[in-house]
């Protein structure tokens, strides 16, 4: 059945892994090989038809593997349904092994006879089916199969990929060397994890799922890499509230940042905590503009703090503290961290925290640092490029060097908690390309922190609020989304509306 992608399983899986349930599939459910493949193939077909009932005239672009074999399935099938079919293989058809060859031979046989491929000839399909390469591509693509993906790139036509779009690296999400860009991407037996984060959304389009009939038993022998998150997963974790609850029973966060020329930053953490459920916040600021930062927000309670001594009380009043969001990297913002790190509260570190932090490493438990990828490469003294070739290599790293939970941003946003299990947030969307949404977050994950939940929830729970909140801000478009525009849907999603 195929599943979309608002629906997508929570398990997440590496490319082996896949091949090692396809395998498993064969041997110990006696599933033939050929029966999966013309499965696979009917199911690209029927999403095919699906999000293009219109087209008339396809072309399937086969390589010499499995993945081409799905391509022959398809072709086929298009073929039987009237459709005007053209064929382009990548390969000898007389080097075929295996189920592709028995499923060129039966796409022969229903009258489809494969061609080479031709410069321009995709520029007459009304849709384009890539079958070229599938997910055990290990080097950049190169020579004929390279240019093949440019020419499908170079084509008017929409593309649907099945399994994975050629030349996308399945575990790590990026390009190896070129990649196709698809409108719809059809994967099987399990979602690859790096479809949903690094480039793989951007290659991917939305991204359809089929088991491919596969009794679910079939999951077990075989462990995800990545568990896929979303809001509803983690809807019990704050129950409904006793009608005697007071603010104290709701817990008290305090923002330590907003240095001078940039209290934004703290003020909407600080907002963002209030929303998502925090009983008290508290900022600790500097004293240019403290006198100012609430005006439009009463409900914070803004301190001036100019060193250690008189961040000292409000710490001992705090359940945790947020520290970053505009703190600046002057001896003001060192001499702050250096008494939030010195305290027993948990903390959420995030921007200029980290940034000092990465300066003078040190290792704690009772953490979430929140890093984008510039922050996380300053972290581990690699650059931003390294980060975003390997997150999940990334996310591992910073965890080991940094202990507590960490939180990688980015498309495909990842978490990884105190035992080194790691998922990815799916949700959220460019419009969050904007000042201040990071900051935003860090508010959302202390409000957490402070009604009870353990750092690893709150982190989970935090990254799904924040990137759903942006999915409902962007209704209308995204230019122009503000981090402030978000908070109204925190409050209702928080609230399980």
């Amino acid at each position: 059945m195929i599943t979309r992608m608002s629906l997508l399983p929570h398990r997440l899986y590496r490319a082996a892994d896949v091949r090692a349930l396809d395998r498993i599939a064969i041997e110990a459910y006696s599933i033939p090989g050929i029966t999966l493949m013309t499965r696979a193939g009917a199911a690209a077909f029927a999403a095919l038809g699906e999000r293009w009932p219109d087209v008339q005239r396809i072309a399937v672009v086969c390589g010499g593997g499995n993945n081409g074999g799905d391509g022959f399935v398809v072709a086929r099938l298009a073929h039987e349904a009237g459709l005007e079919v053209t064929v382009m293989l990548l390969a000898a058809a007389d080097s075929l092994k295996g189920d592709a060859r028995l499923a060129c031979q039966a796409m022969v046989a229903a009258g489809v006879e494969p061609t080479s491929m031709v410069p321009g000839l995709l520029n007459g399909a009304d849709l384009i089916v890539d079958a070229l390469l599938g997910t055990g591509l290990a080097r950049p693509v190169d020579g004929a199969m390279r240019s093949a993906i440019a020419e499908i790139n170079a084509a008017p036509a929409p593309v649907l990929a099945i399994d994975i779009p050629s030349g996308l690296n399945a575990d790590r999400g990026v390009v190896m060397g070129v990649a196709v860009s698809a409108a719809v991407t059809i994967t099987f037996i399990g979602v690859k994890r790096g479809m949903l984060t690094a480039a793989g959304p951007d290659y991917c389009g939305e991204v359809l799922f089929d088991d491919l009939q596969l009794p679910a038993a079939l999951l077990e022998h075989i462990a995800p890499a990545t568990t896929r998150i979303e809001c509803d997963q983690f809807s019990t974790l704050l129950p409904p509230r006793a009608r005697s609850t007071h603010k104290g029973d709701c817990g008290h966060v305090l923002v330590v940042g907003g240095a001078p020329g940039m209290s934004g930053a703290a003020r909407i953490s600080g907002e963002a905590a209030l929303r998502c459920g925090a009983g008290l916040v508290s900022i600790a600021t500097a004293a240019a503009h403290a006198a100012t930062m609430n005006q439009t927000r009463p409900e914070l309670m803004i301190h001036a703090v100019g060193d250690a001594n008189e961040l000292h009380p409000l710490v001992k009043q705090a359940d945790v503290i947020a520290i970053g969001p505009g703190l600046g990297q002057s001896a003001w913002g060192m001499t702050l961290l250096a008494a939030a790190l010195a305290c027993d509260a948990p903390l959420v570190v995030d921007a200029d925290g980290l940034n000092l932090l990465a300066a003078d490493p040190c290792m704690r438990d009772d953490w979430v640092l929140t890093p984008h990828p510039g922050e996380a490469a300053r972290l581990l003294n690699c650059s931003t490029r390294e980060v975003q070739a390997d997150r999940f290599s990334a996310i591992d790293a910073l965890q080991r060097k940094y202990g507590g939970v960490v939180v990688l941003k980015g498309s495909g946003s990842l978490v990884i908690d105190q035992d080194g299990a790691v998922s990815l947030c799916d949700a959220g969307n460019p419009g969050m390309a904007s000042g201040g949404m990071g900051d935003l977050l860090t508010g959302v994950i202390a409000a957490l922190i402070a009604q009870g939940l353990s750092l690893a929830d709150a982190a989970r729970f935090g990254v799904s609020l924040h990137a759903s909140a942006a999915d409902h801000a962007t209704m209308c478009g995204e230019r122009g989304v503000l981090a402030s525009d978000l908070l109204p849907h925190l409050r209702k999603l928080v609230n399980g509306l």
